[in-house]
């Protein structure tokens, strides 16, 4: 028995299986609906941007010696 899951766009149940060829997401349609929503940046992941974790301001970078 295949195992199914939820799309996460629309909740529709979809298999598992390799006839699912959108899976976790039950069309296209939807599959392209997530990935605009992380083009338009409504979903974030949580932590620092790795851009500012690696900066040190001048004024707070320890001596060199």
């Amino acid at each position: 028995m295949a195992t199914v899951v939820k799309c996460p766009a629309c909740g529709r149940d979809v298999e598992w299986t390799e006839a699912s060829r959108f899976r976790p997401f039950c069309s296209e349609r939807c599959k392209l609906i997530d990935l605009g929503a992380w083009a338009a940046e409504k979903y974030t992941i949580a932590g620092t941007p790795a851009e500012q974790a690696e900066e040190t301001p001048p004024s707070e970078a320890p001596p060199k010696h």
